[in-house]
């Protein structure tokens, strides 16, 4: 539940709210249809907030109707907005935008400066960032993480759940030869002082971290994604799970420009159980 605190907050917010007349009609003069909104701000039309839904229009009026937003609705000018043809480009366009132009209110899709990964390689778990490694094609990395210490919890998080040894996973010192104190209270298998042995260790490890692996790009290049809508239909282009733009048609997705793929866990996020799964026509490009 929350807390006092919380809930003292959101009641000031709402105190103040007032509906945004100034914006009503901009509002419902927007499409009823796929897309990214974006809320500007008075002071020289910089983005306040940027957002997606399958309906523009339906989505933006439940912002205006929202009192926990009375500040960035005090602060907004204008509305502008990119129809996309559906979900799927409007996910993308979103992150991508987001990460661009950093608006004041949005918040989880920040770009990272760098991101963190365990990685498995001879039986030895360690974590590593983008700078050290290229996570589009580097095998046998799991999770994606914002920082070191969010991996590690991740990996004692695995630990935990499959009675792994702390001191062989490197997440604590213990001399060599000694038994560890979670295999005494057989929350450790006991990889450590003989239970099990290595190699039965690091396949259970191997295996816990499965459903965290992070799946390679898996074409020669780029690919255009098709997406058809009611009202337009679009081509995405994407390479090495990173979003580089949209076009109508598919001559014109192969002119879109591409700079070098860099791993975006958003657009993995977005992408990745879609392609697994053939939802999409794809066109190589």
């Amino acid at each position: 539940m929350p807390s006092n605190t919380q809930a003292a907050r959101r009641s000031a917010r709402a105190a103040g709210y007032v509906f945004p007349e100034h914006l009503r009609e901009q509002a419902q003069a927007l499409p009823a249809q796929p897309g990214v909104y974006t809320f500007h701000g008075r002071e020289g039309g910089l983005p306040l907030y940027i957002g997606k839904s399958i309906n523009l229009r339906t989505r933006v009026m439940d912002h205006l109707r929202t009192a926990e937003e009375a500040a960035m609705l005090r602060q907004s000018e204008r509305i502008s907005h990119l129809p996309m043809a559906g979900d799927l480009g409007a996910q993308l366009l979103e992150a991508a935008m987001v990460k661009e132009q950093r608006p004041l209110y949005n918040r989880l899709l920040r770009r990272l400066p760098r991101q963190f990964s365990l990685r498995l390689y001879r039986g030895e778990i360690s974590v590593v960032n983008s700078s050290e490694v290229d996570l589009t094609s580097t095998p046998m990395l799991y999770g994606i993480y914002s920082s070191a210490r969010a991996a590690r919890e991740a990996l004692r998080r695995v630990a935990d759940e499959n009675r792994l040894c702390y001191s062989l996973l490197g997440l604590e010192r213990l001399p060599s030869g000694r038994p560890c104190f979670r295999s005494m209270l057989r929350q450790c298998a006991g990889a450590c002082c003989g239970g099990e042995t290595l190699a039965e260790h690091q396949q259970r490890l191997a295996d816990a971290l499965t459903l965290l692996e992070i799946a390679e790009w898996p074409y020669a290049g780029p690919v255009a994604i098709e997406e058809r809508g009611e009202a337009m239909r679009q081509f995405h282009v994407v390479d090495g799970w990173f979003y580089h733009g949209s076009a109508k048609t598919l001559a014109a997705a192969r002119r879109v420009r591409r700079s070098d793929p860099v791993f975006d866990r958003d657009a993995y996020r977005i992408l990745r159980k879609g392609l697994s799964l053939g939802h999409w026509a794809l066109h190589p490009l």
